[in-house]
């Protein structure tokens, strides 16, 4: 157990504080249990690659810490009116999508490298965004304005992207495709 692992455990423990938070109307908490979230991702990420700590189970831990956290606040802010329910629904299903074609292509004996592309990066980043900014305007009753459009609108640009980048490359690998780095290869 390294110390990285330990910070993103603790990530797995703040989700249900702040989905209480959110449903409890402890809005500030819950913003304070967010920010902590994404301020510990970093950390930990930081302490793994400058002290030489990763470890296969972090490489897997960190991402799940990470959507955990992401789908339950988007899954309470879409109950709560917050989000709109569309975004919510695409990025719930892109997870499962992603989730499901891991374990189905390691039931199936062809397991998946998981490795995040940068759209869905990006997709990530935009998210945590959308999210941190919709509780903090709820904590400090401001109005995000057209910044919260664009916002939901790019999530859900990227989020759909994203789960299609994801399929082509499940695709291509349960289908043996192997790509030489040569053109039509």
């Amino acid at each position: 157990m390294t110390i990285p692992n330990f910070i993103t455990l603790l990530r797995f423990l703040l989700v249900p504080g702040v989905v209480f938070a959110l449903l409890a109307d402890e809005v500030a908490w819950a913003f304070a249990g967010f920010v902590f979230a994404a301020i510990s991702d970093g950390v930990d990420g930081f302490i793994a690659r400058q002290f030489n700590q990763r470890s296969e189970l972090g490489a897997y831990l960190d991402p799940m810490a990470d959507k955990l956290l992401l789908v339950s606040v988007f899954v309470v802010l879409g109950y709560m009116g917050h989000l709109p329910l569309w975004l919510v629904v695409a990025a719930v299903s892109r997870d499962g999508l992603i989730v499901g074609g891991v374990l189905l292509s390691a039931i199936m004996g062809q397991p998946v490298a998981v490795k995040p592309l940068f759209v869905s990066k990006a997709n990530t980043l935009v998210q945590l965004l959308l999210a941190s900014l919709v509780i903090a305007g709820l904590t400090f009753a401001i109005s995000l304005g057209p910044l919260y459009t664009v916002l939901v609108y790019l999530s859900g640009l990227l989020t759909v992207a994203s789960g299609a980048a994801y399929l082509v490359g499940w695709i291509k690998h349960m289908g043996g495709y192997v790509d030489t780095g040569t053109p039509g290869g």
